[in-house]
This record gives structure tokens, sequence and C-alpha cells, in this order.
């Protein structure tokens, strides 16, 4: 599959269905279940190839007595009741077995992709990895909690009934062997087929999820731009790609069974016309007869549901291929083997020295260009310059989600790539420009900052960011669910959110990308002096387009294109001309302001 699916398609074909040992793992921890699994398996197989045995003796003895056969008939209902309770025994442990093996993929799956690097996720649409943890895992929770069980009982039985024809009568045996052969010819030429098709239609799937998931995530932007008919053709084009795929993998595997029952069926008849000729000329006894036509049926019948479980067997191997890669997916970054500690306390000098970078997606285009920075312990710095200048390029790599090509980034004159990840993450407080609401609770939400965060530290928080007064009004107060990406809030309030969660992390280093711009004048002035009060003994970097919310920074850094083109304090930057002189005309001078622009620009500038 190559259209509109991630990197991950760029791969060929499932294997055999020996892909299914990689799911090994999984099972270990288990292996007592898969042992009394293993026992009621076998012993229902056993049961079950006893069978043909007492109804040839009863049939042989018909004439004997009624006592006999009373004895006969009791041992029958003996066996009956083993193989309900040996069957009932066979399912408990092996569905619960499934339902444990797929709980544990899942959970690896999504332990290992949420701590990925942005470069994965430019590479492969969350949609497909949902997919992926959904679909596939179904798939395989099938395999491992009835189909596999099913083959190897089918397989013991055909093993078993094949052994077991061959001592009723070595003769007949002999035609059903010529059969053989006849019978798994389509099964291995159909089954390739169906293997290939059943990766597509699973490929297609995947895609489909993927594209669902990115327009429902922005139905309004869909909606805005009344694109709801392109985003509904694209979807259906995707979702009947993946229904073709599927309707020529039913037909495929429907010719395959067709043929497969009627090689089968046609050589039990032929077996039986020759068997009967042999009753009739006194060469075997008719309860032979019968017990191996009994044993007859139960290895067509197994073979017939082995074909038809092979293909679930191979779509399941695909399915486990795909979620082993996501298992084994390689990381652009990686913590070191024996990461060092940072200093306690941790002072917050951050360092960039000769950093140049560039994005996977955009190797030719340099997002940082030869880039030397020194911020210390307890300064305000400003990051300013048009778009795509750089600078929240700078706050990603201070963060380590991307590393530099060249040069490093140091916190504390330590490497950021000798440090953990979430050692060096868990001393930085972060405001994004587009803050991430969560369907949990607006307590919740604000509590990601420090999760053992107490209630009425949740509160202070809210007041200090000014977001108290909208939460206590909501129908459950704190307690309110925010719904999906925060959709009960408005721009500002899910802002002010974000700002009470970095004020309750209390890190000794704040990044605040663009952490204003969605507010309006009145509350930009009250948060912005909620800031200034959070910033005081931090280091903090502040990423803005809106010049009135740097004025009082410690230092400002001009950026463009990836380079540092100026810095130093407002006033000398405006005297000094250039593009923050420029910046500032265009935002402070040119054009007439607002009366709530104005005041809120007096405020910060005050």
């Amino acid at each position: 599959m190559r259209r509109g699916a991630s990197n991950l398609e760029d791969r060929p074909g499932s294997r055999q269905v020996g892909a299914l040992g990689a799911l090994w793992p999984f099972v270990r921890p288990y292996r007592v279940q898969v042992v009394l699994a293993l026992l009621a398996l076998v012993g229902t197989s056993a049961i079950s190839l006893i069978l043909p045995l007492a109804v040839r003796r009863v049939v042989d003895n018909f004439d004997d007595g009624a006592g006999l056969l009373d004895e006969y008939f009791g041992a029958a209902m003996f066996i009956v009741a083993a193989l309900a309770v040996g069957t009932a025994a066979r399912y408990f442990f092996v569905t619960r077995l499934g339902e444990r093996v797929v709980a544990d993929i899942r959970k690896a799956v999504y332990a290992r992709v949420i701590t990925l690097s942005p470069a994965f996720f430019e590479r492969v649409m969350t949609g497909e990895i949902l997919s992926r943890i959904t679909t596939d895992t179904t798939l395989i929770q099938s395999v491992v909690g009835s189909s596999l069980s099913i083959a190897l009982r089918n397989t013991l039985i055909l093993t078993g009934g094949l052994a077991m024809l061959a001592w009723t009568s070595i003769k007949l045996m002999g035609l059903v062997l010529l059969i053989v052969p006849a019978i798994l010819i389509p099964i291995i030429v159909l089954g390739r087929r169906l293997r290939s098709l059943s990766r597509q239609n699973q490929d297609w799937i995947a895609a489909s999820s993927g594209t669902a998931s990115e327009t429902l995530l922005a139905a309004q932007t869909v909606q805005a731009y009344t694109a709801e008919a392109r985003s509904i053709a694209r979807f259906d084009g995707v979702t009947e790609q993946s229904y073709d795929v599927a309707l020529t993998r039913i037909t495929t595997r429907a010719i395959m069974t067709a043929i497969v029952i009627f090689l089968i069926f046609a050589g039990v008849i032929g077996v039986l016309w020759i068997g009967a000729r042999d009753v009739s000329a006194g060469a075997m006894t008719a309860g032979q007869l019968v017990q191996f036509v009994i044993y007859a049926i139960l290895v067509a019948g197994s073979t017939g549901a082995l074909s038809e479980i092979w293909g679930e067997l191979q779509r399941a191997a695909g399915a486990t291929e795909r979620l082993a890669e996501l298992l084994s997916a390689e990381d652009a970054l990686t913590d070191p083997a024996d990461p060092r500690p940072l200093p306690q306390p941790v002072q917050g000098r951050i360092a960039l020295e000769g950093v140049d970078f560039r994005f996977p997606s955009r190797p030719n285009a340099p997002a940082l260009d030869g880039i030397s920075l020194t911020i210390r312990p307890g300064e305000t710095v400003a990051l300013v310059g048009p778009s795509g200048a750089g600078k929240t390029t700078v706050i990603q790599l201070i963060q380590r989600f991307w590393d530099p090509q060249a040069g490093r980034v140091t916190l504390d004159g330590i490497n950021l790539r000798d440090l953990a990840r979430v050692d060096l993450r868990s001393h930085i407080a972060l405001v994004p420009q587009d803050p991430v609401i969560f369907a949990a609770s607006a307590a919740d939400n604000i509590r990601l900052g420090r999760p053992e965060a107490s209630d009425a530290e949740v509160e202070a928080a809210a007041q200090a960011a000014h977001a108290h007064d909208f939460i206590a009004a909501l129908p459950q107060g704190y307690q309110t669910a925010l719904g999906e990406r925060g959709v009960m809030l408005s721009g500002g309030q899910r802002q002010r959110v974000a700002i009470a969660r970095a004020i309750l992390r209390d890190a000794p280093i704040l990044l605040l990308d663009e952490a204003t711009s969605a507010l309006d004048a009145e509350s930009e002035a009250l948060v912005q002096a909620a800031v200034s009060r959070l910033a005081e003994g931090r280091t903090t970097i502040v990423v803005a387009h809106r010049l009135a919310t740097v004025k009082k920074a410690d230092r400002i850094i001009v950026l463009d294109q990836g380079r540092i083109v100026a810095e130093g304090s407002h006033d000398a930057l405006v005297a000094e001309g250039g593009l923050y002189a420029r910046l500032a005309r265009m935002q402070f001078t040119d054009g007439p302001r607002s009366e709530p622009q104005a005041q809120a620009q007096d405020l910060v500038a005050n």
C-alpha cells in the first residue's frame, strides 16, 4: 500500500505463519496456563478418537444381548461427559490466555509508542497506530484465544485419525492418501494469494482509520472550509479500496473452501464405495467400515477446518509483524546506557554551542544555522523573529525532542545527550502555543504538572493563572470533565489551564511558547502578571510574536532564518534599528491600536 499510508507500509508482505513466533515473549509468562490448555486439548482430541472404537463395538456386537449394549452405551455416555468437561476447560484456559496476551501486547505497544520522539510521528499517522492497537490485536486475540487452539486440536485429530485409518484398513487408507496431494495443492497455491490479500486488507483498514482520525480531530476546520464533501469522498475512496481487497480475499477463500470440501468428500464417497464392496465380499466387518467412515469424516473435517484456519493464521501473522514493527521501531533519540545525574539543585544554565539543525522531513532547509547562545540561571530571555526563524525549534532542542546535527545543547554544563530524557524534562515546565487539554477533569488536567499535588495546590495554581473563576463556574467545578481536546473551554481558557499546569509543576526552567497568544487583552495582562511572578528565580525562555509580551525580558534574542541576528534589551534593539526595530514599528506605531490593545501593551511595558 502506497496511497496515503505511512512508511510503515513500505515493506514486503507477510511471511509464513512462523511470524506468530513473535508472540512467544508475551505467552511465556503464562506457561502454566498454556500447559493446562494443552492437556485439555490433548484430552479432548484423544476422546474424539476413542468414540469411533466404541461405535464399532456397538455395531459388531449388536446381537450379543441387551446387557452388553447397556455397558457400551454407558461407556459412551461417560466418554461424552469427559469430552464436555475437557472442551469447557480448553475453552476457559485458551480464551483467558488470549485475552491476557492481547492486553499485554496493547500495553507494550502503547508504552513503546508514547515514548518515541517527534521524528517517528512525522512518518506515521496516529490513526494508523490506533489501528494496530485495535484491529491487529483483535486478530491476534482471535488466533491466540481460539484459532490456534482449534488448529492444534484438528492437527492432533488429523494425525491420530490417519493412524487409526491405517489400523482399521490399510487398503482404504492407501486410497485416502492418494487424495491428500490433490487437497494440499489448492491450499498451498491459494493460501499464498490469501496471505497477500489479507495484508493488503489490513493496510487499507489502517489507512481508513488514519484518514478518519485526521479529519475528525479537525472537524471544525473541515466544516469551516466547507470541505465535508471532499473529506467524505476521500474517506469513501479509502474504505471502498479496503472493501474491494476484502471482497477479493473473501472470493479467493470461498473458492479454496469449495475446492477443498469437494475433493475431501468426493474422496470419502469413493472410499466408502470401495469399503461397501469389501463388506459385501466379507473382507471387513460392518463395524470396521463404520469406524473407518467416522475416522474419515474426522480427518476430512479436520483438513477442512485447517484450510480455513490457515487463512486466519496468515492474517494474524501479518498483524503480528506490524505490531512487532512498532515494538522494535528505532527511535532517532535514545537515552545513554549510563545517564549522568543532574547536579542538585538544578541551576538552569542553558547553552547552545554551535548548533546546526535540520528537520528530517526537510533536510535541505536549515532550521538553525550555527546558533550559539548561553542563558544564565534565573535569566528571562525572549526569542523573537518572523515565522520560521527557529524560535520553537530552540524550545524543542532544549527539551531534547530532537538532537542537533552539529554542536551541542547543555544544561548546567552537561550535554543533554548524556541525560535521561525523563530526568531532563522533569525540571522543565512548558506552556505551548496550542495547549493540549485531555478529556479529563479540570483538576486532573492541571495536576498533569505534578500528579501528587493536593486539591489546594491545584486550586492555588489555577488562581495564580487566573483560571479559578471560570473553572469554579463549571457544572462540577474542578471535577468537571473538559471534553476531548478541551471542547468545553474557549481558546483563552485552555491557555490559562496550561499556565496553571506549568505553575503547579514549579520547575527551575520555564518555557513559554506563545503562551498568551490565545488571550484577549484583559486576560493577557492578568496572565502576564502571573507569568512574571512565576518567572522569578527561574530560567525562563519566552517565544513571542507580539513584542509587548517580551519588553520586560532581561535579554531579547532576535532570530532570522535560523541565525541570531541581534540581541539586547528592547530599548537598545529599537535604537539599533534592523529587524527588531522594524517589527516594533509594525506592532507599536503602524496603524491605530484598539483601546484594549493599548491598555494591555502599556500594562506590560510598565
